[in-house]
């Protein structure tokens, strides 16, 4: 949990950055990332270090060489400003500037250094970059509870809904998620639209949070680190924000690729992974020529949302689970498309359950109506009861301030979930229940918990109409005797 005083110094180093002139929050966020990452690589270059120095052998995995040590953040933070401020946009040390030197450093620097071809330095003066060098020096990042606190803090000041439908999944939502998922010990886990890489980071916390004796077994943390997480990501900004938050929370060498999850060239992610968390773009229509051809022999559409169903059926092994959220208009939509796709998980996989959410959960970013579906794909059908559980309530108000308040449904969700088999005598008035298969079939595939929930009515009684005239009467009759004493007292 980050605290007030962490909190206090990543909000001095925004109010930096605003104040200097970047004021676009994602601009503000990739500098502040570049940042990092430039510390972090003269922090693995200390730690190979001594390692070396322990061990009597060399430097196994060489960020910088000798010659570079002005390239270093531990060098240039004692610099002057201006001096500072030369190395980043000069070439200094063997044609390379500090920033040319972070976009070149390659595989030994992770995941990260994968997506730094189009990187742009931005800070404008050397008073702003010292500013925020001397920051960042400052707060201690020593542990990674910390430093992944710090990061996903920073990414939470993003005030405003990207393009193409993208927005920042409450991490509340996301922890809910994947609490109901529970991840297993040889999982192989894919977000296709990871943007920060909230789920995946989630799923990393939930080991360490439910299973950390997992970590003593050198198997498992090899999986953990190496093979266990994958994500796709189409905008490059985003991947090297995933690429950060995932290696700043302990996951050193994620698999992220940066691809279009629904075109041809991603068609080789088939049948990959056991489980998929996943927000997915809303909106916007593509190109039948721009998808692969096997998405479209599962959903013939254009939407995404659509789309992005059929391709979680493709990219899941047999067996393995989705929990992804879905827009209402998914689960009640009359074209052909609509029921196609949930025709095709109903029928012919598991659907587990749908969650329906209240619609100011993506506020200040969204008012869309959303829920949370949860299948498994089989290829050979399976679906007997489907659990459907009416959200009011998340912990938090739905308008666009989303203060903290009492009422919370998430709790409850997850007991109701993890003791599924209570739920079969509950009524249809109950926020959860369980709906047959041949009842959902016979309403053409409808998921709307409208559709299956029954509302109780309570008889009020009352008053006839001319009780109801006659104490309109005594009012204005009283009113009429108040205005006039009102009057004599005016003279």
């Amino acid at each position: 949990m980050i605290t007030g005083e962490l909190k206090s110094q990543v909000d001095r180093v925004w109010e930096a950055f605003w104040t200097g002139g970047i004021s676009n929050p994602m601009s503000v966020i990739e500098q502040f990332t570049y940042l990092l990452f430039i510390k972090r690589l003269d922090d693995l270059q200390f730690r190979e270090e001594r390692k070396a120095s322990l061990t009597g052998k060399p430097v196994s995995k060489e960020l910088f060489k000798p010659e570079q040590s002005a390239l270093r953040w531990s060098s240039f933070k004692n610099m002057d400003p201006e001096t500072m401020f030369a190395h980043f946009t000069t070439p200094m040390v063997d044609g390379l500037s500090v920033f040319e030197h972070m976009k070149q450093v390659g595989e030994v620097g992770g995941v990260y250094a994968q997506f730094m071809s189009k990187a742009i330095f931005m800070i404008p003066t050397p008073r702003l970059l010292d500013q925020v060098v001397q920051m960042i020096d400052g707060i201690n990042m020593e542990d990674r509870d910390t430093k992944g606190d710090l990061y996903e803090y920073m990414l939470g000041k993003i005030a405003s809904a990207g393009t193409n439908g993208q927005f920042r999944t409450p991490r509340h939502i996301i922890k809910m998620m994947v609490e109901m998922a529970a991840p297993g010990k040889e999982e192989v886990i894919c977000d296709p639209s990871a943007g920060s890489a909230g789920f995946l980071v989630a799923a990393g916390e939930y080991y360490r949070e439910h299973h950390e004796e997992w970590f003593d077994d050198k198997a498992f943390r090899d999986h953990f680190n190496s093979d266990m997480f994958h994500g796709v990501e189409l905008d490059e900004t985003m991947a090297r924000i995933g690429a950060m938050n995932l290696q700043l929370h302990g996951i050193e060498n994620p698999n992220l690729l940066k691809n279009d999850a629904l075109s041809e060239s991603a068609g080789h992610l088939t049948n990959k992974y056991t489980l998929i968390l996943a927000n997915p773009p809303f909106k916007g229509s593509l190109d039948h020529d721009a998808v692969e051809k096997s998405i479209l022999q599962t959903v013939k559409s254009t939407k995404s949302e659509l789309l992005f169903l059929g391709l979680m059926l493709r990219m899941l092994k047999p067996g393995g689970r989705c929990a992804v959220i879905v827009p209402d208009g998914v689960l009640f939509g009359s074209s052909k498309a609509h029921k196609q796709i949930r025709e095709e998980i109903i029928r012919n996989h598991k659907l587990d359950a749908v969650i329906r959410m209240p619609s100011g959960v993506f506020k200040p970013y969204a008012g869309v109506s959303t829920a949370v579906l949860f299948f498994t794909k089989t290829g050979t059908g399976g679906t007997d009861n489907v659990w459907f559980y009416d959200m009011e309530a998340d912990g938090y108000s739905l308008d666009d301030k989303r203060n903290e308040i009492k009422a919370n449904d998430i709790p409850d969700i997850l007991s109701r979930w993890s003791n599924l088999s209570d739920e079969t005598s509950r009524a249809r008035t109950d926020k959860s229940f369980l709906v047959p298969f041949s009842e959902i079939k016979g309403n053409d595939w409808d998921l709307s918990i409208n559709r299956y929930k029954e509302t109780t009515y309570e008889e009020v009684v009352y008053d006839s109409p001319h009780v109801l005239i006659d104490q309109i009467q005594l009012l204005d009759d009283e009113r009429a005797e108040a205005l006039n004493t009102l009057k004599k007292l005016l003279g």
